[in-house]
């Protein structure tokens, strides 16, 4: 019997096959060792593989379709209603494999290596931002136990190093000058790795066109940019750019029925870390905003009036959302609006 469609639950060592064939009726439900997988598969005649995303599955969409075969990458959440009863790789495969063909199943677009690489480094470099947020707030702690206070701002931090470095004069008892030490060399290594991830993002998003068209939007600089670029692999998936801002979470969470609509706060679902930058971009527009330029300033500063700045930044960045999404789709620069008359 032909396979037509096979739900394949991913792990680390052991995976889980479920196979049907065109009438649904199950041909095949094994385990599969990791060596075992590529064999497998590159036996089979091209057919419908269904995936969860998660860690690794990227890396399988690309090796299953070099084989011949139709992947198909689906958000967790969306396959869980169709897990019948329990918890089992079994179970899993079984739902995988009936939930990648449904008409209404999204799906999740695979990404390349190149593109994985990109998110490795602002994955990497977030990291470290808060590991060096984590250390400085310990520094500032500790000094604060010994009666030294300094300044807000990531660019008083040298004064507390400086404060270590002299710190018989400053009364600073040798242990603990030995342990704030050790805190302010692992500063100055998470600095050299900060900037030397941030400059490789910089040096990807100067080759890519995409990512240079959408530095062109107000807001959004080189991070931003690359970030958007390597993550929307395929701007077609969303209809609008009403759905892009709703998959990044930037609009009001529903609460309707009976015909009565409520809304609440935003979402916040979908790619947390996209929409932090989006969201501080806009903060750093609110002093431009202000001078109502352009007919998108005038149209942010006449809501400042009405609205509290943080609801105003919310709604700048999902626009900002929305833009990106138009650039991309169709391949252009970002064009000033003129004022009319």
């Amino acid at each position: 019997m032909t396979i037509t469609t096979i739900g394949l639950d991913l792990a680390k060592n052991v995976f889980q096959v479920h196979g049907v064939d065109s009438d649904g009726q199950v041909v095949i439900r094994k385990q599969l060792r990791r060596a075992a997988m590529l064999p497998f598969f590159s036996a089979l005649s091209p057919c419908l593989v269904g995936l969860e995303a998660c860690g690794g599955s990227h890396y399988w969409a690309r090796e299953l379709k070099s084989l011949g075969h139709k992947v198909r990458v689906m958000p967790p959440h969306y396959v869980k209603p169709y897990v019948k009863r329990g918890k089992s790789d079994a179970a899993d495969a079984e739902a995988i494999c009936e939930a990648v063909t449904r008409p209404s199943m999204r799906f999740v677009p695979p990404k390349g290596e190149e593109q994985q690489g990109v998110l490795m480094l602002h994955r990497t470099r977030d990291l470290m931002i808060r590991q060096r947020t984590v250390l400085i707030n310990a520094l500032r702690g500790h000094h604060s136990e010994f009666g030294i206070v300094v300044a807000k701002g990531i660019e008083n931090v040298a004064k507390l190093a400086t404060l270590v470095e002299d710190s018989e004069k400053n009364g600073l008892p040798a242990v603990a000058a030995i342990a704030l030490a050790t805190i302010v060399d692992q500063l100055r290594d998470l600095k050299v790795g900060i900037d030397r991830l941030h400059k490789e993002i910089v040096r990807w998003h100067r080759k890519n066109p995409e990512s240079r068209r959408l530095a062109t939007i107000p807001g959004v600089g080189p991070i931003t940019a690359s970030a958007l670029s390597a993550t929307i692999t395929d701007p077609s998936q969303f209809k609008s750019g009403r759905q892009l801002a709703a998959w990044l979470g930037l609009v009001p969470r529903q609460n309707s029925t009976g015909g009565k609509e409520r809304l609440g706060r935003i979402s916040k679902q979908g790619d947390r870390y996209i929409r932090r930058l989006l969201v501080v971009g806009a903060t750093s527009m609110l002093s431009v905003v202000k001078k109502q330029r352009t007919p998108d300033e005038a149209w942010a500063a006449a809501r400042l009036d009405k609205k509290p700045p943080r609801k105003v930044t919310v709604a700048m960045a999902n626009k900002t959302a929305r833009i990106a999404w138009a650039i991309m789709a169709r391949q252009e620069d970002y064009k000033i609006r003129q004022a009319r008359g």
